[in-house]
Protein backbone atom coordinates (compact mmCIF):
# COMPACT_ATOMS: atom_id res chain seq x y z
CA UNK A 1 0.00 0.00 0.00
CA UNK A 2 1.19 3.49 -0.47
CA UNK A 3 0.58 6.45 1.95
CA UNK A 4 1.08 9.74 1.39
CA UNK A 5 2.06 12.36 4.50
CA UNK A 6 1.76 16.31 3.99
CA UNK A 7 3.92 18.47 6.35
CA UNK A 8 6.82 15.97 6.55
CA UNK A 9 9.63 18.63 6.80
CA UNK A 10 8.29 20.27 9.87
CA UNK A 11 8.16 19.45 13.43
CA UNK A 12 5.17 16.97 13.83
CA UNK A 13 5.64 15.75 10.12
CA UNK A 14 8.80 14.64 10.49
CA UNK A 15 8.85 12.83 13.58
CA UNK A 16 5.46 11.01 12.38
CA UNK A 17 6.92 10.07 9.24
CA UNK A 18 9.84 8.15 11.41
CA UNK A 19 7.12 6.41 13.20
CA UNK A 20 5.61 5.46 10.13
CA UNK A 21 8.36 4.19 9.14
CA UNK A 22 9.58 2.15 11.54
CA UNK A 23 6.09 0.26 12.03
CA UNK A 24 5.58 0.49 7.69
CA UNK A 25 5.51 -3.40 7.46
CA UNK A 26 3.26 -4.19 10.25
CA UNK A 27 1.17 -1.19 8.55
CA UNK A 28 1.43 -2.29 5.38
CA UNK A 29 3.14 0.23 3.68
CA UNK A 30 5.74 -0.50 0.99
CA UNK A 31 5.99 3.15 -0.18
CA UNK A 32 5.49 6.34 1.29
CA UNK A 33 5.11 9.83 -0.40
CA UNK A 34 5.88 12.92 1.29
CA UNK A 35 4.70 16.24 0.37
CA UNK A 36 5.99 19.52 1.77
CA UNK A 37 6.61 23.02 0.48
CA UNK A 38 9.71 23.41 2.30
CA UNK A 39 8.42 26.95 3.61
CA UNK A 40 10.49 28.79 6.44
CA UNK A 41 9.70 26.11 9.25
CA UNK A 42 10.16 22.75 7.00
CA UNK A 43 13.92 21.62 6.71
CA UNK A 44 15.06 18.62 4.46
CA UNK A 45 17.55 18.77 7.08
CA UNK A 46 14.88 17.01 9.53
CA UNK A 47 14.35 14.26 6.90
CA UNK A 48 17.86 12.93 7.24
CA UNK A 49 17.45 9.69 8.62
CA UNK A 50 14.44 8.82 6.35
CA UNK A 51 15.23 9.87 2.82
CA UNK A 52 17.79 6.96 2.04
CA UNK A 53 15.06 4.53 2.01
CA UNK A 54 13.92 3.30 -0.94
CA UNK A 55 10.36 3.09 0.18
CA UNK A 56 10.42 6.66 0.01
CA UNK A 57 9.71 9.03 -1.64
CA UNK A 58 9.75 13.02 -1.22
CA UNK A 59 8.62 15.72 -3.65
CA UNK A 60 9.11 19.30 -2.94
CA UNK A 61 5.24 21.03 -4.18
CA UNK A 62 2.68 22.94 -2.45
CA UNK A 63 -0.90 21.32 -1.51
CA UNK A 64 -2.51 24.18 -3.32
CA UNK A 65 -0.98 22.88 -6.57
CA UNK A 66 -3.96 20.86 -8.02
CA UNK A 67 -2.22 19.50 -10.96
CA UNK A 68 0.45 17.93 -8.61
CA UNK A 69 -1.93 16.53 -5.90
CA UNK A 70 -4.18 15.02 -8.62
CA UNK A 71 -1.55 13.35 -9.78
CA UNK A 72 0.25 12.34 -6.17
CA UNK A 73 -2.62 10.90 -4.69
CA UNK A 74 -3.61 8.93 -7.89
CA UNK A 75 -3.46 4.81 -6.35
CA UNK A 76 -2.94 6.35 -2.82
CA UNK A 77 -4.29 4.10 -0.36
CA UNK A 78 -4.30 6.35 2.98
CA UNK A 79 -3.27 10.24 3.68
CA UNK A 80 -1.89 11.84 6.64
CA UNK A 81 -2.42 15.45 6.21
CA UNK A 82 -0.22 17.45 8.75
CA UNK A 83 1.02 20.93 6.52
CA UNK A 84 -0.01 23.95 8.10
CA UNK A 85 0.85 27.43 8.95
CA UNK A 86 0.78 26.98 12.30
CA UNK A 87 2.19 30.13 14.61
CA UNK A 88 -0.48 32.37 16.36
CA UNK A 89 1.87 35.42 16.26
CA UNK A 90 2.43 35.13 12.35
CA UNK A 91 -1.25 35.08 11.61
CA UNK A 92 -1.87 38.09 13.43
CA UNK A 93 0.40 39.73 11.68
CA UNK A 94 -0.74 38.48 8.03
CA UNK A 95 -3.57 35.96 8.12
CA UNK A 96 -3.91 35.80 4.71
CA UNK A 97 -1.37 32.70 3.91
CA UNK A 98 -3.04 30.89 6.94
CA UNK A 99 -6.32 30.58 5.26
CA UNK A 100 -4.91 29.80 1.89
CA UNK A 101 -2.60 27.10 3.16
CA UNK A 102 -4.47 25.84 5.60
CA UNK A 103 -8.44 26.37 4.13
CA UNK A 104 -7.55 26.19 0.27
CA UNK A 105 -5.26 23.62 0.60
CA UNK A 106 -6.63 21.16 2.71
CA UNK A 107 -9.78 21.78 0.45
CA UNK A 108 -7.57 20.86 -2.88
CA UNK A 109 -6.27 17.88 -0.74
CA UNK A 110 -9.54 16.61 0.00
CA UNK A 111 -10.65 17.20 -3.52
CA UNK A 112 -7.59 15.30 -5.06
CA UNK A 113 -8.09 12.67 -2.24
CA UNK A 114 -11.93 12.27 -3.69
CA UNK A 115 -10.80 11.90 -7.28
CA UNK A 116 -7.94 9.56 -6.14
CA UNK A 117 -10.05 7.15 -4.37
CA UNK A 118 -8.00 7.20 -1.77
CA UNK A 119 -9.51 4.89 1.47
CA UNK A 120 -8.43 6.54 4.76
CA UNK A 121 -7.51 10.56 5.06
CA UNK A 122 -6.18 11.40 8.28
CA UNK A 123 -6.65 15.27 8.93
CA UNK A 124 -4.54 16.79 11.54
CA UNK A 125 -5.87 19.72 13.69
CA UNK A 126 -5.62 21.74 16.77
CA UNK A 127 -7.85 22.24 20.12
CA UNK A 128 -7.07 25.84 19.36
CA UNK A 129 -10.28 25.64 16.99
CA UNK A 130 -12.65 25.37 20.40
CA UNK A 131 -11.02 28.74 21.58
CA UNK A 132 -11.26 29.17 25.53
CA UNK A 133 -12.64 27.09 28.19
CA UNK A 134 -12.80 28.81 32.06
CA UNK A 135 -13.24 25.01 33.79
CA UNK A 136 -13.78 21.37 32.51
CA UNK A 137 -12.18 20.02 29.17
CA UNK A 138 -13.83 20.05 25.24
CA UNK A 139 -15.09 17.22 24.20
CA UNK A 140 -15.30 16.23 20.63
CA UNK A 141 -18.32 17.71 19.62
CA UNK A 142 -18.31 20.88 21.61
CA UNK A 143 -18.81 24.10 19.39
CA UNK A 144 -16.34 25.46 17.57
CA UNK A 145 -15.38 29.33 18.76
CA UNK A 146 -11.73 30.06 17.01
CA UNK A 147 -10.22 33.33 18.74
CA UNK A 148 -6.84 34.01 16.17
CA UNK A 149 -6.96 34.35 12.40
CA UNK A 150 -4.53 30.96 12.47
CA UNK A 151 -7.16 28.75 15.02
CA UNK A 152 -10.15 30.06 12.54
CA UNK A 153 -7.96 29.22 9.00
CA UNK A 154 -7.83 25.33 11.08
CA UNK A 155 -11.36 25.25 12.17
CA UNK A 156 -12.26 25.95 8.38
CA UNK A 157 -10.07 23.24 7.18
CA UNK A 158 -11.57 20.87 9.71
CA UNK A 159 -15.26 21.82 8.89
CA UNK A 160 -14.01 20.93 4.77
CA UNK A 161 -12.95 17.54 6.07
CA UNK A 162 -15.78 16.67 7.47
CA UNK A 163 -17.85 17.74 5.13
CA UNK A 164 -15.93 15.94 2.25
CA UNK A 165 -17.21 12.63 4.26
CA UNK A 166 -20.92 13.63 4.78
CA UNK A 167 -21.18 14.68 0.75
CA UNK A 168 -18.69 12.45 -1.11
CA UNK A 169 -18.41 9.74 1.44
CA UNK A 170 -14.54 10.21 1.64
CA UNK A 171 -12.98 8.24 4.81
CA UNK A 172 -11.66 11.04 6.62
CA UNK A 173 -11.21 11.28 10.21
CA UNK A 174 -10.17 15.02 12.33
CA UNK A 175 -7.72 14.74 14.94
CA UNK A 176 -7.23 17.49 17.43
CA UNK A 177 -3.89 17.73 19.51
CA UNK A 178 -3.21 19.85 22.43
CA UNK A 179 0.43 21.75 22.50
CA UNK A 180 2.67 19.55 21.37
CA UNK A 181 6.82 19.89 22.32
CA UNK A 182 10.24 17.68 21.73
CA UNK A 183 13.12 17.82 19.56
CA UNK A 184 13.18 19.58 16.04
CA UNK A 185 10.40 22.12 16.64
CA UNK A 186 11.12 25.63 15.31
CA UNK A 187 11.96 27.89 17.67
CA UNK A 188 9.44 30.40 17.36
CA UNK A 189 7.26 28.27 19.29
CA UNK A 190 7.54 28.80 23.32
CA UNK A 191 9.90 25.78 24.42
CA UNK A 192 12.79 25.80 21.96
CA UNK A 193 12.54 29.56 21.95
CA UNK A 194 12.71 30.15 25.77
CA UNK A 195 15.65 27.20 25.89
CA UNK A 196 17.44 28.62 23.01
CA UNK A 197 17.41 31.94 24.43
CA UNK A 198 18.64 30.99 27.86
CA UNK A 199 21.55 29.05 25.93
CA UNK A 200 22.71 32.65 25.02
CA UNK A 201 21.86 34.05 28.36
CA UNK A 202 18.90 36.18 27.13
CA UNK A 203 15.64 36.63 28.86
CA UNK A 204 12.72 34.83 28.03
CA UNK A 205 9.50 36.48 27.07
CA UNK A 206 6.29 35.87 29.27
CA UNK A 207 3.52 37.35 27.95
CA UNK A 208 0.77 38.77 30.30
CA UNK A 209 0.35 37.72 33.51
CA UNK A 210 1.39 34.41 32.47
CA UNK A 211 -1.56 32.37 33.74
CA UNK A 212 -3.00 31.29 30.39
CA UNK A 213 -3.19 27.54 30.56
CA UNK A 214 -2.46 24.78 28.40
CA UNK A 215 -1.82 20.72 28.52
CA UNK A 216 1.48 19.95 26.80
CA UNK A 217 1.97 16.54 24.93
CA UNK A 218 5.34 14.92 23.44
CA UNK A 219 5.27 14.38 19.69
CA UNK A 220 5.99 10.93 19.77
CA UNK A 221 2.51 10.58 22.09
CA UNK A 222 0.87 12.95 19.03
CA UNK A 223 2.35 10.38 16.54
CA UNK A 224 1.13 6.99 18.18
CA UNK A 225 -2.61 8.63 18.08
CA UNK A 226 -2.28 10.28 14.90
CA UNK A 227 -2.00 6.59 14.12
CA UNK A 228 -4.37 4.58 15.94
CA UNK A 229 -6.91 6.86 14.37
CA UNK A 230 -5.24 5.95 11.21
CA UNK A 231 -5.89 1.93 11.48
CA UNK A 232 -9.27 2.63 13.42
CA UNK A 233 -10.37 5.65 13.32
CA UNK A 234 -14.45 6.18 12.59
CA UNK A 235 -15.24 8.17 8.99
CA UNK A 236 -16.66 11.52 9.71
CA UNK A 237 -15.21 11.32 13.22
CA UNK A 238 -13.05 13.90 15.43
CA UNK A 239 -10.14 12.65 18.21
CA UNK A 240 -8.90 14.94 20.49
CA UNK A 241 -5.41 14.06 21.45
CA UNK A 242 -3.77 15.01 25.48
CA UNK A 243 -1.22 15.07 27.21
CA UNK A 244 -2.79 15.16 30.25
CA UNK A 245 -0.35 17.36 32.04
CA UNK A 246 -2.16 21.64 31.94
CA UNK A 247 0.26 23.67 33.38
CA UNK A 248 0.17 27.71 33.36
CA UNK A 249 2.59 29.63 31.32
CA UNK A 250 4.43 30.49 34.04
CA UNK A 251 4.60 27.21 35.59
CA UNK A 252 6.08 26.22 32.30
CA UNK A 253 8.46 29.29 32.47
CA UNK A 254 9.83 27.67 35.97
CA UNK A 255 10.39 24.53 35.18
CA UNK A 256 12.53 25.57 32.11
CA UNK A 257 14.44 28.03 33.96
CA UNK A 258 15.35 24.91 36.45
CA UNK A 259 16.41 23.10 33.45
CA UNK A 260 18.64 25.76 32.64
CA UNK A 261 20.24 26.26 35.65
CA UNK A 262 19.08 30.07 36.26
CA UNK A 263 16.19 31.90 38.29
CA UNK A 264 13.21 33.93 37.65
CA UNK A 265 15.09 37.40 36.95
CA UNK A 266 15.29 35.89 33.09
CA UNK A 267 11.86 36.40 32.85
CA UNK A 268 11.06 39.28 31.02
CA UNK A 269 7.02 40.54 31.15
CA UNK A 270 5.60 41.32 27.61
CA UNK A 271 2.53 42.81 26.53
CA UNK A 272 -0.09 40.28 25.94
CA UNK A 273 -0.85 38.44 22.33
CA UNK A 274 -4.08 39.48 21.17
CA UNK A 275 -6.80 37.20 21.79
CA UNK A 276 -4.52 35.42 23.87
CA UNK A 277 -6.64 32.40 24.78
CA UNK A 278 -6.80 31.79 28.48
CA UNK A 279 -7.28 27.75 28.99
CA UNK A 280 -7.21 24.54 26.58
CA UNK A 281 -8.15 21.55 27.54
CA UNK A 282 -9.46 18.47 25.64
CA UNK A 283 -11.28 15.43 26.68
CA UNK A 284 -9.37 12.32 25.34
CA UNK A 285 -11.63 10.04 26.77
CA UNK A 286 -13.07 9.24 23.14
CA UNK A 287 -9.76 8.00 21.29
CA UNK A 288 -8.89 6.18 24.62
CA UNK A 289 -11.88 4.40 24.78
CA UNK A 290 -12.36 3.26 20.95
CA UNK A 291 -8.77 2.96 19.90
CA UNK A 292 -6.98 2.25 23.52
CA UNK A 293 -4.86 5.90 23.17
CA UNK A 294 -2.90 6.67 26.34
CA UNK A 295 0.13 9.02 26.28
CA UNK A 296 3.15 7.14 27.44
CA UNK A 297 6.26 9.86 27.95
CA UNK A 298 6.01 11.78 31.41
CA UNK A 299 6.25 14.83 30.90
CA UNK A 300 9.19 15.33 33.49
CA UNK A 301 11.37 12.65 31.56
CA UNK A 302 10.37 14.80 28.10
CA UNK A 303 10.81 18.47 29.10
CA UNK A 304 14.15 17.16 30.53
CA UNK A 305 15.03 15.65 27.31
CA UNK A 306 13.58 18.24 25.02
CA UNK A 307 15.92 20.65 26.77
CA UNK A 308 18.63 18.64 26.77
CA UNK A 309 18.20 18.35 22.78
CA UNK A 310 18.25 22.03 22.60
CA UNK A 311 21.20 21.92 24.43
CA UNK A 312 22.86 19.96 22.18
CA UNK A 313 22.00 21.07 19.08
CA UNK A 314 22.74 24.62 18.40
CA UNK A 315 23.70 23.78 15.56
CA UNK A 316 20.20 22.98 14.28
CA UNK A 317 18.29 25.86 15.70
CA UNK A 318 20.93 28.82 15.43
CA UNK A 319 20.71 29.46 11.55
CA UNK A 320 16.61 29.58 12.22
CA UNK A 321 16.81 32.73 15.20
CA UNK A 322 15.02 35.35 14.07
CA UNK A 323 13.35 33.86 10.67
Amino acid sequence: MRILITGVAGFIGSRFTEVVLEQAERLGYDELILLDALTYSGRRENLAGVLGDSRVRFVHGSINDGALTDELLQGVHSVVHLAAESHVDRSIAGAAPFFTTNVLGTQQLLESARRGGVERFVHVSTDEVYGSISEGSWREDHILEPNSPYSASKAGSDLAALAYHATFGLHVSVTRCSNNYGPRQFPEKVIPLFVSNLVDGKKVPLYGDGLNVRDWLHVDDHCQGILKVLEGGRAGEVYNIGGGTELTNRELTSRLLSLMGVGEEMIEPVADRLGHDRRYSVDCSKIRQELGYAPQVPFEDGLAATVQWYCDNEAWWRPLKGL
